[in-house]
């Protein structure tokens, strides 16, 4: 775990700021913040699984590329592509053409559409995993119980591409878990949008 100070207006954050600029905006205005919206989750899903063997960098890049492909995430829309998307996506060169991530993304806009049905919304059912108190440092892991478990019942329910790392990163940048580091000016604002989150239900 490390801090990096910005020459630029001197505010600690999150060391892995320090490889690029285009980190420092998503790590203060997204990373680690609670969210309750549906489509922002799903999608952030498909970003995690499209992101594995990559950086985060890369996939940050493509985002808005990748929303237009993906008609934004919304995943009722998205679990109507065909063999023709299939073909369509694997032709666009503004995204990560892997035909085995792609054919995830619409097998799992499918099952969320399954999940809705059953929990109500995906918000309800991906904040059920919310961890308590795991207590370990910040930025020292790349697993949780938490997100094994939140793996785990995802793939029961025919997820692909959502393997515990995955799980965890995406726990990590949607709030479920507070993992600026120690000295990061965002860890303190981050802990006041959870404690004035309310917590999606069924």
């Amino acid at each position: 775990m490390s801090i990096f100070v910005s020459p630029t207006d001197d505010i600690p954050r999150c060391g892995w700021c320090a490889a690029t600029e285009d980190y420092i905006a998503y790590h203060d205005n997204e990373w680690g913040f609670p969210v309750g919206d549906d489509i922002r989750l799903f999608e952030k899903l498909c970003l995690e699984s499209f992101q594995s063997g990559l950086s985060w960098r890369t996939i940050l890049t493509k985002r808005e590329n990748f929303r237009a492909a993906f008609a934004g995430f919304d995943f009722r829309k998205v679990a109507e592509f065909d063999d023709t998307d299939v073909e369509r996506l694997l032709n666009d060169a503004g995204i990560v053409r892997h035909r085995g991530k792609i054919t995830a993304v619409i097998n799992n806009a499918q099952r969320c559409c399954e999940l809705v049905e059953s929990e109500g919304s995906l918000a309800a059912y991906v904040w059920g995993f919310e961890p308590q108190d795991e207590g370990t440092e910040p930025q020292t892991r790349s697993t949780s119980d938490a997100s094994v478990a939140l793996s785990k019942d995802l793939k029961k329910r025919g997820w692909r591409f959502v393997g515990p790392t995955t799980a965890y990163a995406f726990m990590q940048a949607m709030g479920l878990i507070n993992d600026h580091a120690i000295g990061c000016a965002s860890r303190d604002i981050a802990t006041r949008a959870r404690q004035s989150f309310v917590v999606p239900k069924a």
